[in-house]
């Protein structure tokens, strides 16, 4: 059984990795903010947990033991988020920081039942897909906002960013996931796109949070 720190960087681990699964260990460090050494120190337990393959001056890899562990902590937090949106009438923007805490406890039947109570979901309030319960992910195929073209329609589906600074600009905004928005136009000099959706018949997004806005082209 892992420990919560354990726990936060088989967590890191995964959420760093590249497209061939690796990450460097100073970026695991400034990831959790922690010395080199400290990092060092934690990624060799790891190594002997058989959760992290590790080299001298080579990048980390999880191994499937790895993965599929951290997948199961990203898993806690997920749902919890969601418990927290869905059952107890948080905002996105609220619900981070307690799916932090809840995230470490070891009950699975807790956690099963928590899935139950929501109807199996498949995505967090953010949009992020839930790993089921053997570490599983489904992947989604959606575009950022930015790439999209005046005359399209699209469906907000999800977020690359869930700080909460950008959920609450969102919320000022009234975005949600699930709104549909129309492209209007993009600015040439500094690629905003003016789009309207709902009662917002013109609302001008910057290139900076259309390129963390996750949508579905409806046509």
């Amino acid at each position: 059984m892992a420990s919560s720190t354990e726990e936060n960087y088989l967590k890191a681990l995964f959420n760093l990795s590249n497209s061939l699964g690796e990450v460097n260990l100073s970026e695991l460090a400034h990831g959790l903010q922690v010395s080199l050494p400290t990092a060092n120190s934690m990624v060799k337990s790891l190594q002997k947990s058989g959760w992290v393959n590790y080299e001298k001056y080579k990048p980390l890899i999880l191994t499937p033991e790895g993965q599929k562990e951290a997948a199961l902590i990203i898993r806690k937090h997920r749902l919890t988020e969601m418990f927290l949106v869905k059952k107890m009438g948080f905002g996105w923007e609220e619900v981070h920081e307690i799916a932090e805490q809840v995230e470490h406890i070891h009950a699975p039947k807790f956690f099963q039942r928590m899935d139950e109570m929501l109807g199996f979901p498949t995505i967090d309030p953010h949009g992020s897909p839930i790993p089921d319960n053997q570490g599983r992910i489904q992947e989604f195929s959606y575009v950022p906002l930015s790439s999209c073209k005046p005359g399209q329609t699209v469906q907000l589906t999800a977020l690359t960013n869930s700080s909460t600074e950008f959920l609450e600009f969102l919320n000022s905004r009234k975005l949600a996931l699930g709104t549909q928005l129309k492209v209007l136009s993009r600015e040439a000099y500094d690629l905003s796109l003016v789009v309207s959706y709902q009662n917002h018949p013109q609302e001008t997004l910057s290139e900076k949070v259309s390129e963390r806005l996750l949508v579905r082209v409806l046509d």
